[in-house]
């Protein structure tokens, strides 16, 4: 991979934690993403699912900042992700699996309609767009996202697809 390439995916994968696109990831961006799940899904964020994810989203949030806010002030500029949790998601993608599972857990039973511990692949294509996916990437991530080809994605599935694309090798220079 080249330069250029390189950095269009770190911009990619910024941008999809920046969900506010003010230039920084913070709590609010997580939280954000969470009222947007419970939304499209018709959670309510004081029942049981909704409480789990955004107990997730903050879990994962403090994994982040404790990975890549060097600096402490509760923000993730670009360059923190680049140089904090890009590198050291590389060095060790099950680091990002564990902190990134519990919000996983959340959002794949928000998505569970029918309470099975899975969401089926239409109802994830959706969560992918509400976290800021076009249509067709979410299409695309979503079936692949179904690992056993079964027509639902579990945990497992998802977070270690989310854990490889997130792991982004830096270009030799």
């Amino acid at each position: 991979m080249d330069s250029a390439e390189y950095e269009r995916k770190i911009a990619f994968r910024f941008a999809a934690f920046d969900q506010d696109g003010n230039g920084y990831i913070d709590r609010a961006d997580f939280n954000a993403a969470a009222a947007r799940l419970l939304a499209e899904f018709g959670t309510t964020a004081r029942c049981d699912k909704g409480q789990a994810l955004y107990i997730g989203a903050e879990a994962f949030w403090q994994g982040m900042a404790g990975i890549a806010d060097v600096d402490g002030d509760q923000r993730v500029t670009r360059e923190e992700f680049v140089g904090g949790a890009v590198k050291r998601l590389r060095d060790n993608p099950e680091r990002f699996a564990e902190i990134a599972r519990p919000f996983l857990r959340a959002a794949i039973a928000v998505a569970d309609r029918d309470d099975l511990g899975t969401a089926d692949v239409p109802a994830v294509e959706r969560a992918l767009q509400v976290l800021g996916a076009d249509a067709g990437t979410a299409r695309l991530a979503a079936r692949n996202l179904d690992a056993d080809q079964d027509g639902r994605i579990a945990e497992d599935e998802a977070v270690s697809a989310l854990a490889d694309y997130f792991t982004v090798i830096a270009p030799d220079t």
